[in-house]
Formats: C-alpha cells, structure tokens, sequence
C-alpha cells in the first residue's frame, strides 16, 4: 500500500534508461544503464529489465554468474538472474540514504564471468511528500523589552523539511498578527531565513505575555505541516538590539585540524549601556551537526573546533550565529567555513573479481583480475597511479582512471613456478604520496607438456644365481617435472627376447615402483647376462613416455662341488697306484685332478690330506694335487697304503669332493696280489661301519651277536682264498720300475702319468686330454672274476711289445 504522496509520485515517475556500451583494451564490456524510481517502494518492486536494456540473454546471466558490486551503495537492490530484472531489496528512504541531496542515486556494477565483464548502472531515486516541516524547538521564548521599535525584528527557529524539491518547505504561517507578522527572506543558498517583525508597539501594561503559533507548511500533496509555539515575554526599555559587523563571515580551515583551533571571530555592537549592552553568542543550527563540530565562546565569539572535520565528509560549513543582548534583542549572521583537503586517504584497492586458477597453457592478454581504484582525496592528492611487482608474466591495463585489468603478457610453465604472488601497488600523487597494496595469488594449473625422464641413461644390475623366483633385482626410477595425473608415472616393460626367449619370462616390472623382479631362477653356466628396456608413461592425456635400457649381470655362486676326474673311484674294480720300495724322497706317487665348473674364486681349488694309512709316508700339494713320499721307503711299510684326499674350493661357503687313493708299496705284482685280493671287502666294511655303530646304539646285544658271526665268516673266506692262490701254479708277473718324467720336464713324474688340462672361463666346457702310457705301474684287480691269471698273462704279453699302444682313460691303469 503507498500513501497518497507515494501514490502521486509513482504515478508521475518516469523510468529513465541510458545505454552506453565501450569496447576495453583489454576485452571486457563496459556498459552503463541508469533507471529513476520513487522512495519508499516495497520489497520486490520492479527496477528494470536489465538484461533487455543491456541486450543480454537470461542465460547469459546465469552462465557468466552475473552478480551485483558495490562498494557504499547499500544492499538494496537484487540481480534476479532468471528474470533478467532489477528488484528493490530493501526499502529505500532517500531521506536516510541522501540527506538534503537533491540527486540522489545508487551506483553499482553488474560482472559476469567466462568470459568477465562488467556494466555500470545507475539507480536514482526520486522524492516523495512523507516528511513533514518540523522545528528543532517545540517552544520559542522571547523577552522583548515594550520600548521596542516597530519594525525590530526577531529571529525564528527555521523549519527543516526532509524532503526535497516541490516537496520541501514552501512557506511559514504566523499567527494572530496583532502585534507581529511574519518575514520570510530566501538565502542564495536557497535556505529561508524566517523572522518575525514588530509592526505595533508593546505595552507590558496591557499584556505581559504573548504567545503565538508559527506554522510551517511544505509543497506537497497532501500538504504537510509543522508548528512551534512562541512565547514573548514583554520586557521593559532595551531599545538598541546587537548589530554584527558582518552579515556574513567566511573562514578556511584545514582537514584533521586538531581539537580547540580557533576557525574564525565574529563580533556585534549593541548602542545601549549597562547591561543592556552585554552581548551573549550562541550557535542557532540545530538540525545538522554543526553544534558537535563548532563552539562558540558566549563572550568574545570566537569560533573554536570541538570536533573531527573530513573534506571527505564535507567540503564547507555554515554556522548560523545570533548576537543577543540581555534586553532579548537579537541580530544573526552566517559563517561560511571552507575546508581545505589534505592528502589523508590511501587509495583503496577493491577486487571485482579474480581467477585463483590458470592454466599454464592459457593464451597471452588472458584476464585473471579486474580492480576497482578509489582515493576520497581530490585533486592531485586524488590521482593515483598502480603497478605490480617486477619479473612478473602479467601486466596491468586500463580503460579509465578507476579501473584496471590484470592480464598475462607471457607464456606461462608451471614447471618453473607453480604460483605467483603478485603485489599490486597504488600511490597518490599527494606530497607526502600515500600508497596501498594487496597480493594477488594465482595458481598455475598443469598440462601435459613434459615426458618422464629417468635418473640414469642406462641401468645395471647384479643378481647372484639360485636366485628366488620373485626376488627384487633393482628399481628404475622416472620423474616426470608435471603434476598429479600428468606426473603419475607407470613402468612397462617393452617386448623383446633373450637367447630367443621373451624377455617377460625372465624378469617383470611393477607398473607403479619400477621394481624389477626375477621371474625365474638364475643359472651362470646357462646365461651370463642379458639386457632389455623399461618405458615409463605418464598419465596425460595424450601420455608421454621415455625408455631406457637395463643390463642384468648374473652373478656366479658357489652352487657346485669340484669333480675329480682322477683318479676314477670304479664300483667293481680296485685301482692301486704302486710305489717301489726304492723310492726316494719326493717320489711322485700320482696326482689327484679336478675341475669345478663354477668360475672366479669358487673355481679355484686346493687338495688336503685326509687320512692316510702312514700320513708320515705321503703328503698332497695344496694347488696341484700332487701325491709325492716325504721319507725315503722302507721295508717296514705296510704293502696297502689307503689314502683320502678331500679337494675343496675357494667358495663360501666352500664345497668339496672326496676322493680315495689306493697305494701299493712293492717291488713286484705278486707280492701285491695277497695284499689286495681282501681290499674291496674292507672297503664294504669301512662304508658300513656307521650305519652299524648307530643300528648298534639301538639293539646292542643283537648286533653284537651278528657282528662275531660276520667277522669269523669273513676270516675263514680270507683263509681260504689265500690258501687257493698259494697252492696255484700261475706264473709270476714280473715288475718293470717306472720311468719318471713329469711335466716341467724334471724327471719327476712317470710317463704314463702324462696330461694335458685344457680349461676355459666356461668351466664346463674345460676337458682333459691324457696322453698314452709307455709304461705301467698301476693294479686293477677284480676278486670276482675267475679269469684273473690269465688277463696278467695277457697284460705281460703287451708289456712286452714296446710298440704295442695303450689307450688310457685319465691315468689309464694296468688290469690284472
């Protein structure tokens, strides 16, 4: 519901819509579109249709997030985004917003985003008639002496009407008019001074006191009025009233002037005497706030500063002053107070809208930031000029003094920063110049624009054989300069074949770590080592990648024991080396050969003597295997000598071969026979002998039942094979010594005993070749042949052919 005035003032409001559209530098649409509308509208009145006046689509509102900026404008307008129209918010009083201000008006902005934009508009409202003239004082009161002059005049209280225009005070009404009437005079300032005038002589004697209504009326429509109520009080013989020197004073004062400077003096004379002559001063402005910025001494009337003066606020004042006597005789004047601007205001810095975020791909004069610039200083002091910090991908533009765009002016890469902050700076060209600042912060967003690259240009890697199918061999590692997504990295290993075998069968890579496993299990006499390549892909769309090439070197362990290739440990047949009883010191007996297939020091081999029958009669050389005597032979010593040499080597831990060499010390083969004919019985026996102390452990007595009746048994076997073999009549195999002669050519090792060692870095494809025997002095017996005789016959016959070859296996040994 609106008022008849509001009603009157709607109905004659016209809606006035200016358009004004300019292209900025920097690519931004600036429009201005200025709407009229009355007061006092109710919440959700219409504005206007700006996105008809603007000729933009709804969508385009709601699309680009259009939204309403302000700085001290108020929140009394909405933006309905879906309508395209300007609401009324909030109830609008122009009389709250704007005071005396005849144009009163609303100013903000509309921005839009993607891409930013803004328009200015303009909202001015109008006035209606809902203020009515009102006085200060509800009550005046005068002492007026009955010797007054007709024609003196009397200052009143002016009446302040809210309104302005048509609206505003029109005219003052006193009455009764017997004695007074009422004068109106219009200032240049468009103000009324209101006076009432004496046009017929007092006579306390008729009536001491009067009182009279003066009554202010507006313009509007329906009229509005206010009334004050004056009271006079005759008063006898003051006939001369105070006179200013000056109808008007004009004074200058400087803004942020400290409390108690004085501004100005004003002086009146009054012709009477005594104490009618006394002057008091005082301040008459009662509806604005001249009285909390302005004192007045009551005696001297100099005009002191009691108050906080803002150019800013207000550039002038006018202080109403009144000189009155104590007969109530009056005169006024008027002080016109300049204030002279000080540079007191920083520039204010006010962000309309901003980005956070750019990509580090966007293209150069993108708009990250558009500023509002705003300094309350006038003048010099009021202009402002703004920069941002050096080193900076990014430039300021402007399009008119208070706005300003941020825009990039170089190609950006997050790789080499992935944020600035930018520190825009704004000073006045007041003296001193004052400035403001406020930092920016612009994340750069990644793209896709850099590749994985590994730590190394190749790789190797070492990995021991008899590995554990999965064991981690070593990682590979990519970095990729991006971010996130664009930075994750995955491994995959590329398709190739190792000795015609796809790679994937020998190792894998984990696709996120870069870990590379063994698949299988190594052999170093199978493969050495084998290379193939990793890419790394990162996760852009489209990804990028990089490759690099990895060396696996098979590292050998000590996974095989060394192989005796001689002597030969033969199952059925006994193998004896012989040693005639005339043998010197450092006789060689024979040599022990082995070979390890493993390579390096795990290869390298070294022979120990065991056990021995007689270890004061023989020793083994530690590298190379060689059994020599270390006395001279005698008589005393045992025709079977059994010796065990154990070859270890260099590994670690290390591994070992046992072998056993049989020794007959005789000058002639029968004396061998009865020695050996029982050996491969003891040798069954020595086997057993563990296996029957631990079965003896368990059943003591049974065993040891059984042990008496194998040992007898075996005794009366050894009997009687001997007694066979003395009452025989076989020929007697006679003995032939030993040429020596070993391989450094010293004589020192026999001819049959001859080798050749070949030996490569493979160790299984080392060989051993020997040469033929030009004589022997080795036995093989076999107990269990009943031809024995006759192979001896057979034997010395070929011992008698010195052309006849013998083709030997290692130490080809002679079989009897």
């Amino acid at each position: 519901c609106y008022s008849g005035g509001q009603r009157a003032a709607l109905s004659t409001m016209t809606r006035q819509v200016l358009l004004f559209v300019s292209l900025l530098s920097v690519g931004s649409v600036l429009g201005q579109v200025s709407y009229t509308i009355p007061e006092e509208m109710a919440k959700g009145f219409l504005v206007g249709n700006i996105a008809h006046d603007l000729g933009l689509q709804t969508k385009r509102l709601a699309s680009g997030k259009a939204r309403i900026y302000t700085r001290d404008s108020g929140d009394y307008i909405e933006l309905n985004r879906d309508r395209g129209v300007l609401l009324v918010k909030e109830r609008i009083d122009r009389e709250a917003l704007c005071r005396q201000t005849t144009l009163c008006a609303l100013h903000f902005q509309i921005i839009l985003e993607n891409p930013m934009e803004f328009y200015t508009v303009t909202v001015q409202i109008t006035d209606i008639n809902d203020n009515a003239p009102t006085f200060e004082k509800s009550e005046m009161k005068f002492k007026i002496s009955e010797s007054a002059i007709t024609g003196a005049k009397f200052v009143l209280g002016r009446a302040v009407d809210l309104d302005v225009g048509i609206n505003d005070l029109k005219s003052y009404e006193l009455k009764p008019t017997d004695n007074f009437v009422l004068k109106v005079h219009n200032n240049a300032d468009g103000n009324k001074n209101v006076e009432m005038v004496l046009q017929k002589p007092l006579d306390r004697e008729k009536q001491e006191q009067i009182s009279l209504v003066l009554t202010a009326v507006d313009g509007g429509e329906p009229q509005m009025s206010g009334t004050m109520l004056i009271v006079i009080t005759v008063l006898d013989v003051n006939d001369n009233a105070p006179v200013f020197t000056q109808s008007t004073y004009k004074a200058t004062v400087t803004e942020n002037s400290p409390k108690g400077t004085v501004v100005a003096t004003v002086t009146a004379s009054d012709a009477d005497q005594g104490s009618n002559s006394k002057i008091a001063y005082s301040i008459t402005n009662t509806l604005d706030d001249i009285a909390k910025v302005f004192e007045v001494n009551e005696e001297n009337g100099k005009i002191t500063l009691v108050g906080n003066i803002d150019f800013e606020e207000s550039r002038n004042y006018q202080i109403d002053l009144l000189a009155s006597d104590e007969g109530g005789l009056t005169d006024s004047c008027k002080l016109i107070v300049d204030v002279q601007d000080v540079n007191d205001n920083k520039p204010e810095i006010n962000i309309m809208s901003k980005s956070n975020v750019i990509s580090e791909d966007a293209k150069l004069n993108t708009v990250v930031t558009m500023i509002n610039i705003e300094d309350k200083d006038s003048g010099e002091n009021g202009k402002v000029q703004c920069f941002i910090n050096e080193n900076m991908p990014f430039t300021l533009k402007t399009s008119n003094t208070n706005f300003y765009s941020l825009v990039t002016d170089r190609e950006l890469d997050r790789e080499r920063a992935s944020e600035y902050n930018i520190t825009l700076t704004c000073s006045d060209e007041g003296v001193p110049s004052l400035s403001s600042s406020v930092t920016l912060t612009l994340q750069i967003s990644d793209v896709n624009d850099n590749a994985p690259v590994f730590e190394r240009s190749s790789y190797e890697a070492y990995i021991v054989e008899n590995n554990t199918p999965g064991l981690s061999i070593f990682t590979v590692k990519a970095r990729d300069a991006d971010w996130k997504q664009n930075a994750r990295v995955s491994y995959i290993l590329e398709d190739s074949s190792v000795n015609g075998v796809p790679v994937s069968s020998y190792v894998s890579v984990s696709a996120d770590s870069g870990v590379i496993h063994a698949v299988r299990s190594f052999d170093y006499e199978q493969i050495k080592d084998f290379h193939f390549r990793v890419k790394a892909q990162d996760g852009g769309s489209p990804p990028l990648s990089s490759n690099v090439t990895v060396k696996i070197l098979i590292q050998d362990q000590n996974d095989n024991p060394p192989q005796v290739l001689y002597p030969v440990q033969t199952g059925g047949s006994l193998v004896a080396e012989m040693v005639p009883r005339s043998a010197d010191v450092g006789y060689l007996v024979t040599k022990v050969v082995a070979v390890d297939v493993d390579s390096g020091q795990n290869a390298w081999l070294s022979y120990k003597l065991q056990k021995a029958t007689d270890r004061a009669l023989f020793e083994v050389g530690i590298q190379n295997g060689e059994i020599r005597t270390i006395r001279q032979v005698t008589d005393k010593d045992a025709v079977k000598q059994r010796l065990t040499v154990i070859v270890e080597d260099n590994g670690k831990p290390s591994r070992s071969a046992t072998v056993i060499v049989n020794v007959a010390v005789a000058d002639s083969f029968p004396e061998v026979l009865s020695e050996f004919t029982d050996f491969t019985h003891d040798k069954d026996y020595n086997d057993n002998l563990t296996f029957y102390l631990v079965l003896a452990l368990a059943v003591v007595s049974f065993l040891f039942i059984t042990c008496l009746v194998v040992i007898i048994s075996v005794k009366i076997y050894r009997w009687r094979q001997s007694r066979i073999l003395y009452h025989s009549n076989l020929p007697v195999i006679p003995y032939y010594p030993p040429r020596y002669s070993d391989t450094l050519g010293t004589g020192t090792l026999q001819h049959v005993y001859n080798y050749e060692v070949c030996r490569t870095t493979d160790s299984r494809k080392s060989d051993c070749k020997f040469g033929r025997a030009g004589s022997q002095n080795v036995l093989i017996m076999d107990p269990s042949s009943t031809g024995t005789m006759q192979r001896i016959q057979n034997e010395k016959s070929i011992l008698d052919e010195p052309d006849s070859p013998i083709e030997v296996r290692k130490f080809s040994p002679l079989v009897l």
